[in-house]
């Protein structure tokens, strides 16, 4: 498994991915339980795969990407 200690918190760090992709987003390092709340009440996102699949989040890398 890559190196995914430094992105979840340390309870984590043994998962595998696809424990990790289920698993709520305050499980991700720095994102507190309030924080993972409001992005529950704003975007309707519950777990880490739900973040990545999201359509904003989707749409932010793209144009990261295309900027350069």
């Amino acid at each position: 498994m890559a190196d995914i200690a430094k992105y979840v918190d340390k309870a984590h760090e043994q998962k595998d991915f696809s424990e990790l992709a289920e698993l709520p987003i305050d499980a991700l390092q720095g994102v507190s339980t309030a924080d993972a709340e409001a992005i529950r009440k704003a975007f309707g996102v519950r777990t880490i795969r739900q973040l990545a699949e999201h359509k904003f989040v989707r749409a932010a890398q793209a144009i990261t990407l295309l900027a350069g």
